[in-house]
């Protein structure tokens, strides 16, 4: 429903690599953690990115998407829905390809904004369930 057919393959397989994974901590309870290790597992460098900037996965951990030195590919989104639009605008700003709201975190608005922006968009999904169903 949140995402237009063929779009989740052209972000797992087409746009690169590094993701950003906005909400993941060193908190293995949280599903952030698992979904880290899934898509490290298939290829994909994760990089934290949450207040506390801790390195998670053997990744540097970074407070914001603005404080990546680097080009990012790929942003998934573990925060809740009220504050994701404010994390996919971020997104657009650094350059990000696409973004990813992980399930249950869904902003119509945001979603319409960052496709409007010309970013590749996917809204209550997770990759670690999508990756292995491309395989």
């Amino acid at each position: 429903m949140y995402a237009e057919p063929g779009i989740i393959r052209k972000i797992i397989e087409g746009t690169g690599d590094t993701w950003a994974v906005v909400g993941l901590s060193s908190n293995e309870r949280r599903p952030a953690h698992g979904v880290a290790e899934v898509l490290q597992r298939y290829g994909k460098r994760v990089v934290p990115v949450h207040p506390k900037a801790e390195t998670v996965h053997g990744e540097r951990g970074y407070a914001s998407l603005a404080e990546i030195p680097f080009p990012v590919d790929v942003v998934d989104v573990f925060v809740r829905s009220e504050l994701a639009g404010a994390v996919a605008d971020e997104a657009a700003g650094i350059g990000a390809k696409a973004v990813w709201f992980q399930l249950g975190v869904i902003d119509e608005d945001a979603y319409a904004r960052t496709r409007d922006a010309g970013l590749l968009m996917v809204m209550d999904r997770c990759p670690a369930i999508e990756i292995p169903r491309l395989r």
